[in-house]
């Protein structure tokens, strides 16, 4: 009989505040009940994560079950705030409704991971930018990709719409050399930043780039900030450089409604260059909503706060240097004419030095380093205020005192740590997990941090300060966790009172690397640096406190035994009976000594490099070690012989654990955890591989397997910890192997089919966003099945009523199956059916698929779709993109053109009776408004409209202090 083995699935996953792969974004809290601090929208590995600033609580988590991939790239809707584009590492993009935490569609156009996401002012385009150089601009309304922008020679790093207000130009000689177009309105225009340090202007009207320039001199641009009033951007590159860029917006908006311009105009002017304190390359620059400040940053413990001054400063700090320079002229005799003449030059501000406009307003020194920030905008508070994410694991919000509420003029500004979520993990990777014996709580080590965790609610009960924690356990009777370190030091925290209860100096100053707690609870063994193992036995000792004759009960670490070998140990562990301990050394072998003579019982030698880890089973037969040489030993312990070696894992294998007991006769499975980001599960019996257990986005340093067997523990280097428990889903070995083989031919299916595009289509500035995934190929051979059978079927029908003249009597034909079972409906619309059920999104790349055969056969079904008014814009949308795409092969097919002729009168009629139709609708409406205006029916006024009107008047009117 086969042998069958129960699966393990992802249940939970805890200990992420948020992951260093993706910008972050500030939003208002949607409800009364939510704090005025506001929501952070952060990245956690492949989910997004909604935590409530204030209270450090997750509000809302959002998952798609397909998608692997990590977050790189959030962005949020100017028109709807609770729409939220997010970009994968596969290059695909989802937007989500954060109201229901669901994906409203997802999109698949970019090859590599997308780096930035930018919404049109509309809300209804989005533009996307990826490693794969490309920019691609969506329209969200239509659900489809409408091209792609080709012309960066790397990664995309910075992306803005910039939407001028349309002007109505006024008469004059200038207008004579262009034409003017005043029926539509433009699509407006695109800025682009690329690690090729170039910006470029994309005018989505003619898909073209109508600029270029070099952004940085030193090589790289990594960031963009545009002002909100987009009358200028900044750009920052390598080596702590910021060029300041002036934006033609009057001009760009006048030039939207001409063609042929005859000479050619710059809309981006360089302003000059800042020098930021860090030399670091920058990574964001983050412009101030409301007010003149913009946030810039790199990859370290800082973030800078520039402010834009007014004019009246700009004009003292002009009138200062003035000053200077009269002075100056005074001392070396210059005429006092010739320096009056100079001033009248230097005087006007948008002749200025940019020095002098932009100045640096505070440093603000964080916790961690920086990956992302974002302004967060407050009710009732006049401080600047700043969202911090950082590379460890951490959100911050900082306070900063802006230049109105300065006391006097030389009083440097402040900041203030005001919030932070950290208590949801840790700053560092964890190094060791244990399990309480009841399966309840969990433990986890960190440099720096323990945390003990309740496992059913995933939330942190304890946080204890420690050193660089290497292994760690719960002692029996889980009051108590004791903690091994770098620095050699045992450590014992109890966890009710929440205090160290003891730290024992156990290996002078050597890595304690592996400690485990004797089978019968009364001792503890650890293992370290100094090529020792050291027996602890725990004492309860009678302690007097100080200043009185009472004395209280201590827990203590009584050293009764050691054991000396020939190099450092790496791991330890105890057979289930006692009887036995094994030692991994660095020499590459693991010795077995008996526990109670500490005499050397076997020698296990044939890993090539040093084993990591190793445990026994519970019956004390088997032996199971992993080492760094990707290779997993099977041993006996009985004589120490090897009965298999494994070929594990693509990298280091950095822990191993047996399931403890062996009630549904598993106690011979095993699992490893590698540096390969995989947790494998095996069978020491068989030597087969069971399952591969995907899931984790860095290498996996710890694993612990629950004391009843039902589930298994993950921590790894992208901070999270993962739950995964045992199901009732059968595994059979064949059909895992079948599964991993299909996963590998599909993944390499979709590269090939990427069509190489020819050499000229390569070089265009502007292409069709297009990719082939999985979906997009099944969907194609649904089509092609579909359109196979309602041919079939419409011939077969036709055949019958031919005969049917013939012989009135005859029997209707036998139709296929399966449209007797899906009720008896027509091929047409069976088509149809097939045809609206693909995503808007992934239907130009499955008619891709189609070979050009069926054409003929889609065209046959198009016509019917017109005679019968049978969803005229799907059937338009297919019918134009198929001419599109063909156009030759149709062109010289004569067949064709019959066909095309009958399409073209019924698409006719039936649009003709659809205008028809509006056109009565949209007079009926008129007709309905003016009796309505008639019996003085007051129209509908907007509500906030009058409150929004004042709000607007006080904001003063932003100016890049008309730096164009």
């Amino acid at each position: 009989m086969v042998k069958s083995y129960l699966k393990f699935e992802p249940s939970k996953s805890f200990g992420v505040v948020a992951t260093s792969s993706s910008n972050l974004v500030w939003t208002s809290s949607k409800d009364k009940s939510g704090t005025g601090a506001g929501q952070a929208i952060v990245a956690a590995n492949n989910e997004v994560l909604t935590w409530d600033i204030k209270k450090g609580e997750l509000l809302n988590r959002w998952k798609d079950e397909n998608c692997k991939a990590q977050v790189t790239a959030i962005a949020q809707s100017k028109t709807d705030p609770d729409v939220f584009a997010v970009g994968y590492e596969d290059g695909s993009i989802r937007l989500w409704d954060s109201k229901i935490s669901t994906t409203i569609v997802s999109f698949n156009g970019h090859k590599s991971a997308i780096t930035i996401l930018a919404f049109d002012k509309s809300g209804v385009r989005l533009a996307s930018g990826a490693k794969d150089t490309d920019v691609i601009v969506w329209d969200l309304v239509a659900e489809v990709g409408q091209y792609k922008l080709r012309g960066h020679k790397d990664q995309i790093t910075g992306l803005r719409f910039i939407e001028p207000e349309p002007q109505i130009p006024e008469g004059g000689d200038d207008e004579e050399q262009a034409m003017v177009l005043d029926n539509e309105a433009t699509e407006g225009f695109l800025l682009t930043t690329g690690k090729d340090a170039l910006i470029k202007l994309w005018d989505l009207s003619s898909r073209h780039c109508i600029e270029t320039h070099v952004a940085q001199n030193s090589g790289e641009c990594w960031a963009l900030g545009v002002s909100p009033d987009l009358s200028g951007c900044v750009t920052a590159g390598n080596d702590g450089e910021m060029r300041v860029w002036a934006l033609d917006v009057a001009g760009l908006a006048s030039s939207a409604r001409k063609v042929d311009l005859s000479q050619a105009i710059n809309f981006l002017h360089d302003r000059g260059t800042l020098h930021r304190s860090s030399k670091e390359r920058a990574v964001e620059v983050i412009f101030h909503p409301r007010r003149d400040y913009f946030a810039v940053h790199g990859v370290e413990k800082s973030v800078e706060i520039w402010r834009i001054r007014n004019e009246a400063e700009i004009k003292k700090s002009l009138a200062r240097k003035r000053r200077r320079r009269r002075e100056l002229a005074a001392k070396k005799g210059k005429k006092e004419a010739e320096a009056e003449e100079e001033d009248d030059k230097s005087d006007d501000i948008s002749k200025a030095d940019i020095s002098d406009v932009f100045v640096q307003h505070v440093i603000v020194r964080t916790t961690g380093k920086v990956r992302s920030v974002a302004w967060a905008l407050s009710q009732g508070t006049k401080d600047l205020q700043l969202l911090v994410g950082g590379t460890n694991n951490l959100l911050e919000t900082y306070t900063i005192v802006g230049k109105d509420k300065l006391k006097s003029k030389g009083d440097a500004p402040d900041y203030n740590k005001a919030l932070a979520v950290e208590l949801p993990g840790h700053r560092t990777d964890i190094r060791a997990l244990s399990i309480s014996s009841d399966d309840k709580m969990l433990a986890s080590a960190a440099n720096g941090s323990l945390k003990i965790w309740n496992i059913k609610t995933n939330t942190c009960i304890r946080t204890f300060e420690c050193g660089y924690a290497l292994c760690c356990s719960f002692l029996p009777g889980d009051k108590v966790v004791v903690v091994g370190t770098k620095e050699g030091e045992l450590q014992l925290y109890d966890v009710a009172s929440a205090s160290l209860l003891e730290s024992v100096n156990a290996h002078e100053g050597h890595a304690i690397w592996s400690l485990q707690v004797h089978p019968d609870g009364k001792s503890v063994v650890s293992g370290g640096a100094d090529k020792t193992a050291k027996f602890w036995d725990f004492k309860i000792v009678q302690e007097q406190v100080l200043g009185t004759s009472r004395t209280t009960p201590k827990l203590k670490l009584v050293q009764s035994k050691i054991l000396k070998v020939s190099d450092d140990i790496l791991s330890l562990r105890f057979s289930p009976d006692a009887k036995l301990l094994a030692v991994a050394l660095l020499d590459s072998t693991v010795k077995v000594f008996f526990v109670d003579s500490l005499k050397l019982y076997l020698n296990l030698y044939g890993h090539k490099l040093p084993v990591l880890s190793m445990d026994i089973s519970y019956d004390n037969k088997l032996i199971v070690t992993s080492s760094a040489d990707k290779n997993i030993r099977i041993w006996g312990l009985d004589f120490g012989d090897c009965h298999k070696a494994l070929f594990g894992h693509q990298d280091s294998i950095l822990q191993v654990a047996f399931v403890p007991h062996n009630s549904d006769g598993n106690g011979h499975h095993f699992f490893s955890a590698s540096k390969d980001r995989t947790i494998k599960y095996w069978d020491a019996d068989k030597f087969e591989q069971i399952q591969r257990i995907d899931g984790h986005h860095g290498e996996i340093w710890a694993i612990a397997v629950a004391h009843s067997g039902q589930f298994l523990i993950s921590a790894s280097h992208d901070k999270s910890i993962r739950v995964w428990e045992e199901t009732d889903e059968q595994i059979f070995l064949e059909e895992e192997r079948e599964k991993e083989i299909e996963e590998l031919y599909e993944s390499t299916l979709t590269t090939s089919l990427e069509q190489d595009p020819d050499a000229e289509d390569e070089n265009r500035e502007v292409g069709a966003a297009s990719k082939q995934t999985v979906e997009t190929l099944m969907a194609g051979e649904r089509i092609a099945e579909a359109l196979e059978l309602g041919m079939a079927d419409l011939n077969a029908i036709k055949e019958w009523e031919e005969a049917k003249q013939q012989n009135p009597n005859v029997a209707p034909p036998q139709r296929n199956v399966l449209f007797m079972a899906l009720g008896n409906i027509s091929a047409e619309q069976h088509v149809m059916n097939v045809l609206q059920k693909i995503k808007a999104s992934a239907l130009h790349d499955a008619l891709l698929v189609l070979p050009f055969a069926t054409v003929p056969m889609l065209f046959t079904f198009l016509n019917i779709f017109a005679m019968r008014s049978m969803n005229i814009p799907l059937t338009c949308r297919i019918l134009f993109f198929m001419l599109k795409t063909h156009h030759k092969q149709i062109v010289a097919s004569k067949t064709m053109r019959a066909m095309l002729d009958g399409i073209r009168t019924n698409l006719r009629g039936a649009l003709k009776r659809q205008k028809d139709e509006m056109g009565y609708n949209v007079a009926a409406l008129k007709v309905v408004g003016m009796q309505l205006q008639h019996k003085s029916v007051k129209d509908y006024v907007d509500e906030k409209w009058e409150e929004e009107n004042e709000e607007n008047k006080a904001v003063k009117k932003r100016a890049f202090v008309q730096v164009s």
